[in-house]
């Protein structure tokens, strides 16, 4: 027997609208409204000067499904129709398509990535008042902070530049983005993300090191 038809790896589509592909995110997103991420993301993002102001209108939603789509894997702008694909229109409301997120995200400066580390902060703090996720922080905590540097390809790549890195104990230059990430953790609970801040590849490790520190300080004691 020989199968008569080939597939390519973009000929798999989910489309079926009676069949859901991420049932997992009902209880993931159940949760962030519980806990006040819909009103954290309209409280505090702000665009007062739009480029285009249909694309600016609504963040709020638009980021839900952003986060959504990170959660059910997707990497990129396109793979956010993750949320959209077969019957998932039929178990959220407010999805928009990854070309209208596109549109928004373009209106972000970095003040707004300063508006998103605040929205951070403020959910962690009452993702810790709904559920046990860092049980024993009463006690005290453990604060971490690391700089990292991610490879990124493309000679278009915003912000990127050359730094250097270990890899297997050897000095390597490397082009990338350096991200600088805090965790906060306890003796009975694995690390979870406090702030995180996107550099250039080329960004001493220590830059803003003590400002994301003390902001770690500040949710903790939330």
């Amino acid at each position: 027997m020989q199968v008569s038809h080939g597939f390519a790896a973009s000929s798999a589509v989910f489309d079926e609208d009676h069949l859901v592909s991420c049932a997992g995110l009902v209880p993931v997103m159940t949760l962030a409204e519980q806990t006040g991420l819909p009103n954290l993301l309209a409280d505090k993002i702000f665009i007062p000067a739009p480029k285009i102001k249909s694309g600016s209108a609504n963040p709020a939603p638009k980021l839900a499904t952003v986060i959504a789509g990170m959660c059910a894997g997707a990497d990129s702008i396109d793979d956010l129709n993750i949320v959209r694909a077969g019957g998932m229109k039929t178990l959220f409301g407010d999805v928009y398509a990854p070309s209208t997120i596109g549109t928004l995200l373009r209106e972000f400066t970095f003040g707004h990535a300063r508006q998103l580390e605040s929205v951070l902060r403020e959910h962690l703090a009452a993702l810790c008042r709904r559920v046990e996720l860092l049980p024993g922080s009463d006690s005290g905590v453990f604060i971490d902070i690391d700089s990292l540097l991610r490879p990124v390809y493309g000679h278009a790549k915003q912000g990127a530049s050359y730094g250097h890195t270990k890899i297997a104990g050897k000095q390597v230059l490397r082009k990338g983005l350096s991200p600088l990430a805090t965790t906060i953790s306890t003796p009975g609970a694995a690390p979870v993300i406090a702030g995180m801040r996107l550099r250039a590849g080329k960004t001493g490790s220590g830059k803003g090191a003590g400002r994301m520190v003390a902001q770690a300080i500040t949710t903790a004691r939330a």
